[in-house]
């Protein structure tokens, strides 16, 4: 079980992420939402370490992460936003150097690169430069490299960017055969569509507070909406989408 108590970031004059709390149970898929600009980067970048919060404690089966690094990143698989590889290496090279980094014994690393980049249609591929990947190739390269050590948390940020729609139908289900398997997933998308299929429940982030927190039947009961995305857009979206695309069709034709 994932914990946040109270979890705030703040830097000068702005307040990112702002008393947090929520629980992401193993064998569930928390959705984390919100619009851009809302603090679900930065809560993810404060659950994998790379960034300290100025306040409140998070917890992974009870004890707080920053008591043991290292062990605590053991356990962890982190699919970020934006891509950041190695450009230089091949797509075989960059998932043997994070396994070695895991400490991944050399004959499991072979067969585990081999199968992932089988399945990921990324095989014909492994020994180009990543420079030469599509977006949806990078994002496929870094989802192997989450995965390679078999972690228990696994955080998921926009991981369906650029994917194909039968990669993306892949990944989705793949999700929910790590829930199934008892692990804890947090997964932040803007695919509304697919959170409400994947997600167990869901976590609604505006400006940095939590405005939702609750499972997706729960929430369209309690606000009598059908679906998840009018229950987002009632939540945490403050524009007029109709008036706003009206006029901007106004606009084109004038």
């Amino acid at each position: 079980m994932l914990e946040l108590r109270s979890v705030s970031k703040r830097y000068p004059g702005v307040t990112a992420v702002d008393e947090v709390s929520f629980i992401a149970r193993a064998g569930e898929v928390t959705g984390y939402l919100g619009p851009n600009g809302s603090g679900k980067s930065t809560t993810l970048k404060m659950i994998t370490g790379l960034i300290d919060p100025t306040a409140g404690q998070i917890l992974f089966r009870g004890q707080p992460i920053r008591a043991d690094r290292m062990a605590w990143r053991r356990m962890l698989g982190y699919v970020p936003e934006e891509p950041q590889l190695y450009p230089h290496l091949t797509g075989a090279e960059y998932l043997e150097m994070i396994g070695q980094l895991r400490g991944l014994p050399e004959r499991a690393l072979a067969r585990k690169i081999d199968g992932f980049l089988q399945l990921l249609s990324l095989h014909e591929d492994r020994h180009v430069p990543i420079s030469s990947y599509s977006k949806g190739m990078r994002q496929k390269v870094l989802l192997a490299a989450a995965l390679l050590h078999n972690p228990e948390l696994v955080l998921l940020d926009e991981p369906f960017s650029g994917l194909d729609v039968n990669s993306a139908l892949v990944l989705r289900d793949f999700i929910r055969q790590l829930a199934a398997r008892g692990k804890v997933v947090l997964f932040s998308a803007h695919e509304m569509d697919t959170v409400e299929r994947v997600c167990s429940r869901v976590v609604i982030l505006h400006k940095g507070r939590v405005v939702a927190n609750d499972s997706i039947e729960q929430l369209r009961a309690l606000m009598s909406l059908p679906t998840l995305e009018e229950i987002f857009s009632q939540l945490a979206i403050e524009q007029d989408t109709g008036a706003i695309s009206q006029e901007m069709v106004r606009l084109m034709e004038s």
